[in-house]
């Protein structure tokens, strides 16, 4: 495994990040989850990535127990803030400092933990002012409780604005959890480079689009039964719809030499191809199976040769999702309590 800065800080992540989105708490018994942690940390992943969104906070518990008795300080745990937790009361949702400060605290307790490595806010809050939100994060570094803080999905000009307030608090950004892939790359133009001027590292989620670049959805056959595309209960089949089109899925079938080239499948080529971009840190992975955890981590420290970066693009061509503004409509038009 290998390990890279999360943007300007001292902290070192595993350039593959297991996270539990959908599976934990939802999706997989609690063992498997936990045989899937294992798996993790026998491949040498030291990072795990959760929410209190999650299943409710289900999640948290799940990844906390499956963690128990592991050395803290080898790990890099991350969790994160804003989307409704409870009894969905009128501030059970948000990046207010109550919700935050109660937050943190519901997230320790489940996680069985005295501090997270990272804490990030889930989406942007626009009926919250940046400030209130900026001065409840600086308190919780201050106070122990997360030792750096991030953001996921949020703007050019919003990770400008949030890193300025950031710096007159004390503290610094370091990252930003977007959705990324070969088909999803909507944050190159914009983003990635307000993030490099910033110090602000990805770690980018989604890195094989939900399952469809490892190639199991074929043209006109019908969905895999197991799949997050027929996985209705946990909320992953509306995640993939967008990319379960016939001509999108035929260019995904012919990525298969360029993955034979490298003696990698094409879930790995997917998690390869992000890592080439240098201010990912980190690409996050989820699995119901070990043996997944055991093949995606197979895609840490490849080198992609730029012949076959240009050739999976003149592959993937005008499939690929591009607009910027996209990352825009992500923040919640409406306060969700």
């Amino acid at each position: 495994m290998d390990f890279r800065h999360l943007g300007a800080s001292g902290l070192k992540v595993s350039e593959i990040t297991y996270g539990n989105w959908i599976t934990h708490g939802g999706q997989v018994e609690d063992d498997a989850a936990t045989a899937c942690v294992r798996a993790a940390l026998d491949a040498g992943i030291t990072t795990f990535d959760t929410a209190d969104g999650y299943a409710n906070g289900a999640a948290e518990e799940v990844l906390g127990r499956a963690l128990r008795g592991v050395r803290r300080a080898s790990l890099e745990v991350f969790t994160k803030v804003y989307f409704p937790t409870g009894p969905l009361g009128h501030n059970d949702t948000g990046l207010s400092r109550k919700h935050i400060l109660e937050s943190i605290d519901g997230s320790l307790g489940r996680l069985g933990m005295d501090y997270v490595d990272l804490y990030q806010a889930h989406r942007y809050d626009a009926f919250t002012p940046l400030e209130e939100t900026m001065q409840a994060f600086a308190d919780v570094v201050r106070a122990g409780k997360a030792l750096y803080i991030g953001v996921s999905e949020w703007t050019a000009e919003q990770l400008r604005a949030g890193q300025e307030l950031a710096g007159g608090l004390g503290f610094r950004l370091v990252s930003n959890q977007p959705q990324y892939s070969a088909l999803w790359r909507v944050i190159e133009e914009e983003v990635v480079p307000a993030s490099k001027e910033l110090g602000i590292s990805q770690i980018v989620f989604s890195p094989i689009a939900q399952g469809v670049l490892t190639g199991k959805y074929t043209p006109g056959a019908a969905l895999p039964e197991g799949t997050r595309a027929t996985d209705e209960k946990g909320g992953g089949a509306q995640f993939v719809r967008r990319f379960l089109r016939d001509d999108l899925l035929e260019r995904v079938q012919r990525l298969q030499p360029i993955a034979a080239e490298l003696d990698l499948t094409l879930a790995q080529l997917a998690v390869a191809w992000v890592l080439q971009n240098e201010n990912v840190a980190s690409a996050i992975i989820g699995a119901s199976r070990p043996e997944q955890v055991a093949e995606n981590v197979q895609a840490a420290g490849v080198t992609i040769p730029l012949p076959l970066l240009e050739r999976i693009d003149e592959v993937l061509g005008d499939s690929v999702e591009r607009d910027a503004s996209i990352t825009a409509q992500n923040a919640p038009k409406t306060r969700l309590a």
